[in-house]
């Protein structure tokens, strides 16, 4: 309830529970499930060190787990100057610790402890923890994938300056550039259409990934497997430490002097509490003592494993979810460059793992006819196809398989062929070449030729009442009409109009 504070508010989704923290800056929604993240579902522990340098088994945490991961010693090499203090003033207790990076270590030596990994798959962990940066766009790194819709974020660069573009939801998806803005105040440099850009790529990925047969099934049954032996490794090692303890604690007890009373008694309360851990370890183990290795599928969903790669673009649309496809897509691409070329068209090139380039022109909508770069190549043929008797619709069909298309669509539509048409004053019937002539009136279309303004002018001030003026119904026309006098009243009205 005080400022500054989040604001929480709890609902059911789906039967989940859903905790909302809201505050100006702060927008977080957490959903609890079965499998959360301060859950420890095995029950395993890891070793810590206290300020007293006293060994303790703890349970693991995020922040536990990341500064193993961080530790180079995980991977067998000693290090010195990972972290210098920096004075911010003139008093000792103006400082702060600043991180270096790899390269300004001071010290480092390789296979100096046991390793439990290799030093590349420590690098390769230092740059995915290093991806996995919120802020990828303050960070310059691919960001973790997220449930957004845009599916190339992180990995798309500008073709223009050559900064990664940030994506911007308002107004559609979009990948916006404004990496010289930010710096310089100058105006954005690209605003490029999302999804014609992702569906293409999509394309072209599955088009790569056609060829490879992916046997789930063996490679999953291989992965659960492995990961058995080791949760069950882990296990026997908590075993063995309790069973040591508990022997240490009776051994201890073994030696003291009875008349020690108060010695005995605490050293009693240790070997007890060391056979409670050891007796509930043991239980936990025969509990949770893994059998999903020796569970057999049936042959037909085997089968459907074994056919993965087949079935991607079925399963794509319809099993996995966004984040899943950001990290599928990332599995191969390393990098995507756009530019525009032309106000409909972006050159995009696909950059892959190990360097291959892949190079298309995508098409994107624009708002006008004339920004088509095909615009008077497709009136001309419109004209064409008209002169041979061809209908709107056939037109348009006939348009769309020669590979044009209209502003906003992919395909051409009837109504882009009937505009250019009537634009060009071709008719389809001999009534509408000619103008409705009424004895002393003048209709819109004639006034708007007169005095040289815009119908939509005209009709944009007979709605806002600056020019008041009534529907005549005509039965040779069977419609209504705006009619105006036609004398120099008129003209002069709608001279001042425009003065």
């Amino acid at each position: 309830t005080k400022k500054g504070f989040p604001k929480f508010k709890h609902k059911s989704v789906e039967g989940k529970d859903l905790i909302i923290l809201k505050n100006r800056n702060l927008k977080l929604n957490l959903i609890s499930d079965k499998y959360d993240l301060n859950q420890n579902e095995k029950k395993l522990t890891i070793p810590r060190y206290d300020s007293f340098q006293q060994l303790h088994w703890k349970t693991p945490s995020i922040s536990r787990i990341t500064s193993t991961l961080k530790n180079p010693a995980y991977a067998g090499a000693f290090a010195y100057g990972k972290s210098r203090v920096i004075h911010n003033g003139p008093s000792p207790v103006d400082k702060s610790i600043k991180r270096m990076t790899q390269n300004e270590w001071k010290i480092l030596i390789h296979d100096k402890y046991p390793a439990y990994i290799i030093w590349e798959t420590f690098e390769k962990i230092q740059l995915m923890l290093k991806d996995n940066y919120a802020e990828y766009d303050r960070n310059k790194t691919r960001g973790i994938p997220r449930d957004g819709e845009a599916l190339l974020h992180g990995i798309v660069y500008c073709g223009e300056c050559g900064h990664k573009m940030v994506i911007q939801y308002k107004t559609g998806t979009q990948y916006l550039c404004n990496a010289l803005r930010q710096q310089h105040g100058t105006p954005v440099c690209q605003r490029i259409p999302g999804n014609p850009i992702d569906n293409e790529v999509i394309k072209t990925f599955f088009t790569a990934i056609s060829p490879v047969e992916l046997d789930a099934y063996s490679t999953t049954t291989m992965i659960q497997n492995n990961v058995d032996d080791s949760i069950q490794k882990s296990y026997l090692q908590q075993l063995q430490r309790l069973k040591y303890q508990a022997q240490l604690a009776q051994k201890q007890f073994n030696q003291v002097d009875p008349d020690n009373r108060l010695v005995a008694s605490e050293l009693e309360k240790r070997w007890e509490n060391a056979l409670q851990e050891l007796k509930h370890a043991q239980t936990s183990f025969e509990q949770n003592k893994p059998t999903t290795s020796n569970i057999e599928l049936p042959e037909n969903l085997k089968l459907a494993f074994m056919n993965v790669g087949k079935n991607l673009p079925t399963l794509w649309e319809k099993t996995i979810s966004q984040s899943q496809k950001k990290a599928l897509l990332r599995c191969l691409i390393d990098k995507i460059v756009i530019h525009r070329l032309a106000p409909d068209t972006v050159y995009t090139r696909i950059v892959w793992h190990g360097g291959q380039n892949t190079i298309i022109n995508i098409p994107v909508t624009v708002g006008f006819l004339s920004r088509l770069s095909f615009a008077k190549e497709m009136e001309d043929k419109i004209i064409e196809l008209n002169q041979a008797g061809k209908s709107d619709a056939d037109i348009a069909h006939q348009l769309t398989q020669y590979g044009f298309r209209s502003p906003m669509r992919q395909d051409v539509l009837t109504s882009t062929v009937k505009s250019i048409r009537l634009k060009h004053k071709i008719f389809l019937k001999k009534s509408q070449s000619h103008p409705r002539l009424i004895d002393g009136f003048l209709t819109i279309a004639q006034l708007s030729k007169i005095a040289n303004v815009s119908q939509h002018w005209i009709y944009d001030r007979i709605n806002n009442g600056q020019i008041k003026i009534p529907k005549i119904h005509l039965e040779q026309y069977k419609r209504e009409l705006y009619l105006f006098p036609d004398n120099k009243d008129t003209i002069k009205m709608i001279a001042q109009l425009k003065t």
